[in-house]
């Protein structure tokens, strides 16, 4: 339509929430459908938790309040950043918004300017590249390997680096993937950042507490001390705490930029829920004892999913350090020709022909940047991912 913005062009709809809603509406519908494409927790969000909001309901704490956060909310963040990471922060070098979502857009809209790039490692979160592309810059992406179990390596990122470069963009561990990357591995790529000073480093920590076996996470700015003043370090309360609909996401870092994201906050949407950032007080101070067994409950679960998918014959899983996410190849399937009769010519092919074909829903690998794979969050039941994986390797057998 003429009169809508030419930004939109640069920009796709989330293809994670486009597989969500058809197969909310397949289900609707009465068709027998599997939903693996949403990463959220299945479980409810701690008692405690749920508590704390309604007693600030109780206690009418239901106004307006700072543009990005209330004081015991930034006071219970830089304690966090302490307490876990070893890291210092006071309260004007943090900033809540309305998810960890916002909380990166906001830092982009502050600090892009046309042509500034930003390098993303691939496979990436589905909104990283267009988030950089609302705000005027230019995703520079980074292709890891399966053979390196989706990591990129330190010369794959000094190779990436030019005199545009502004941020790189980093999650671990990681969704799509799981992997997560290891202190020295993180060194390796800090030592080369520490070799360009305009770079600057944005750090999504989202799933820090999920994380399995005996794998240590680590956020960059621990790793190296010295980039600890062109570091912005990005978690919320979304997954640990189960916490998704409440929209609370947090960020940390030089308080010259937390400023600037503050000021885009308070034309865009102001302050997140006055409720929500109460009960995330209590999430990140109160009782954590719930997280241990919410980890092993995951790990069982990708141990599952990663066995059912290994021994389908075409598919290779690697088995990830964290999230609850795993992003199998299909490489030998492409070409071939599904009992329906559909050509396989695609990851996204292979995608859709599952869900119309099993009912089983999720996301196909091109989103995230690498092909061809697939996504299935196995934050869901057992029996579920059981019943799904069966019917992935019926599809499979299928193929022709």
């Amino acid at each position: 339509m003429p009169f809508l913005s030419a930004t939109l062009d640069r920009v796709k709809p989330s293809p994670t929430i486009a597989v969500t809603m058809r197969a909310a509406e397949l289900k609707a519908a009465g068709h027998d459908i599997i939903a693996l494409g949403a990463g959220e927790p299945d479980f409810d969000t701690p008692e405690n938790i749920k508590a704390a909001a309604k007693r600030a309901i109780d206690e009418g704490r239901t106004k307006y309040t700072a543009v990005d956060g209330i004081p015991e909310l930034k006071a219970a963040i830089c304690a966090k950043f302490q307490r876990e990471n070893g890291l210092s922060y006071g309260p004007k070098q943090v900033n809540v918004g309305t998810g960890g979502k916002q909380v990166l857009y906001n830092a982009l809209m502050a600090t892009l300017n046309h042509g500034d790039e930003v390098i993303i490692p691939a496979p990436y979160w589905v909104s990283y590249p267009d988030m950089v592309l609302l705000a005027g810059g230019t995703p520079v992406i980074v292709a890891a390997t399966l053979e390196n179990r989706f990591k990129i390596t330190a010369d794959q990122l000094e190779a990436a680096i030019t005199p545009r470069t502004k941020w790189f963009l980093f999650n671990s561990p990681s969704n799509p993937t799981g992997a997560g990357y290891s202190w020295e591995e993180l060194k390796a790529l800090t030592d080369v950042l520490l070799r360009h000073p305009k770079v600057w480093i944005m750090s999504d920590d989202m799933y820090e507490h999920l994380v399995f076996d005996d794998f240590r996470f680590c956020t960059p700015a621990e790793v190296e001390p010295a980039l600890h003043d062109r570091t912005l370090t990005v978690n919320g309360v979304s997954k640990a705490y189960a916490m998704t609909g409440w929209r609370i996401g947090y960020a940390a870092g030089p308080e010259a930029l937390i400023g600037a994201m503050a000021k885009i906050q308070s034309q865009s949407t102001s302050n997140p829920c006055s409720i929500s950032q109460w009960a995330a007080v209590e999430a990140l101070s109160g009782p954590q004892d719930f997280l241990a067994p919410n980890r092993a409950l995951f790990q069982r679960r990708r141990d599952l999913v990663v066995g059912m998918l290994n021994a389908t014959p075409g598919i290779t899983c690697p088995v990830p350090e964290g999230a609850f996410y795993v992003y199998p190849d299909i490489t030998p399937l492409i070409g071939r020709t599904s009992r329906d009769g559909t050509l396989i010519d695609s990851d996204e092919a292979f995608a859709t022909a599952l869900l119309d074909e099993t009912g089983v829903a999720v996301v196909f690998g091109a989103a995230f940047g690498l092909s061809p794979n697939f996504r299935i969050s196995y934050a869901t039941s057992d029996a579920a991912l059981t019943e799904a994986c069966s019917r992935i390797r019926a599809f499979v057998d299928g193929l022709r």
